[in-house]
């Protein structure tokens, strides 16, 4: 069973122990999108990186690090052509699927949703590789994601009625760091099960590549927050296949 309700638990737990830091990076992205919304540059060049760049600031709260606020720019821009193009490929391949019709359009989007994540985290994944990567990753979970994003549907709606401020203050960055625990169980799975491998998320045997984790490595920059206890109900990093415990810094090891 999909551990939808740990995930979410998790995440509110994370989110609690770093809530202000975490609504100020998601205004900031708010009214850049806003801003960057009104014209095409704004829209295509802009928008991909924070939105990687959101994304993985979430990861990293979720995993119980805590990031300066300037990391969400210096993820999504460190390797600004890569992070562009990945998300420009992905949007285009939804809009395509989407012509088709919506549900198509829906699946799709879902099978690519892991793409900002792949990108941040995995610095030597090419921007095509990572939508392949995703799919990988999505593959047979997709109905288990949808329902997530259908669990937060009652804080959609209270977002519309108060305007938009549950949102900003609450919901929306619990959000962005639930859907980031999804893809650390997704990712986890995958490579526990051998839907992807090393060699899928670039590394390979001999080649002086960056490590994984290395855009989070422990020291000034990043904190680790403390750990979650509520004794044998929950543990850190909810895993949907027993084994090895991903550490940052480190290859996962099945």
């Amino acid at each position: 069973m999909f551990p939808r309700a740990q995930i979410k638990e998790y995440a509110k737990y994370q989110f609690r122990g770093y809530y202000g830091t975490m609504v100020g990076v998601y205004i900031v992205v708010a009214v850049i999108a806003g801003v960057s919304a009104f014209t095409a540059v704004g829209v295509y060049l802009i928008i991909p990186p924070i939105t990687v760049g959101l994304a993985f600031f979430s990861f990293l709260v979720y995993k119980g690090w805590r990031p300066e606020f300037g990391a969400l720019f210096s993820i999504g821009f460190s390797d600004y052509g890569r992070v562009l193009g990945g998300m420009l490929w992905m949007w285009l391949f939804t809009f395509l699927w989407a012509l088709l019709f919506i549900i198509p359009g829906i699946i799709k989007s879902i099978a690519y949703s892991m793409t900002p994540y792949l990108l941040a985290e995995y610095k030597n994944i090419p921007a095509t590789q990572a939508i392949r990567v995703s799919m990988k990753i999505t593959y047979g979970r997709k109905w288990d994601i949808f329902v997530m994003y259908l669990s937060f549907i009652g804080w959609g709606l209270l977002a519309a009625i108060t305007c938009g401020l549950t949102d900003i203050l609450y919901s929306g960055p619990y959000k962005s760091i639930a859907y980031a625990g999804m893809y650390d169980v997704l990712r986890n799975e995958a490579l526990a099960s051998g839907r992807i491998t090393q060699a899928d998320l670039g590394f390979y045997p001999g080649s002086p590549l960056n490590q994984p984790g290395t855009t989070y490595q422990q020291g000034a920059q990043y904190q680790q927050g403390p750990q979650y206890q509520q004794g044998a109900q929950y543990q850190q990093g909810p895993q949907y296949q027993q084994g090895a415990q991903y550490q940052p810094g480190a290859p996962y090891q099945s």
